[in-house]
């Protein structure tokens, strides 16, 4: 099998949802785990877990745009808006 690359990671985290984001981190984990410590799609790969770890807390990945502000009447009461930027908090 070859090498993992970054596109291969950006293939399987592009089409991210909150609902298969622990499904989609597990497959990135397993891909570039195998890599050593210091390699950068290991590094890169690390740091799309971190966003699918937010994403599972929240909505949307919200990339681009304005973000709604919380001081917004209702926001408190629509928790579904929360962004992979400002996840939910974890459930204990």
């Amino acid at each position: 099998m070859r090498e993992p690359t970054k596109e291969d990671v950006d293939a399987l985290v592009g089409p991210a949802t909150p609902h298969f984001a622990p499904q989609l981190r597990a497959r990135v984990e397993e891909l570039v785990l195998p890599l050593p410590d210091g390699h950068p799609v290991r590094k890169y790969g690390q740091e799309k877990i971190e966003l699918l770890e937010r994403l599972a807390f929240a909505s949307s990945k919200a990339e681009e745009g304005p973000r709604e502000p919380r001081s917004r009447p209702g926001w408190e009461e629509i928790p579904s808006t929360a962004t992979a930027h400002d996840p939910l908090p974890g459930r204990k």
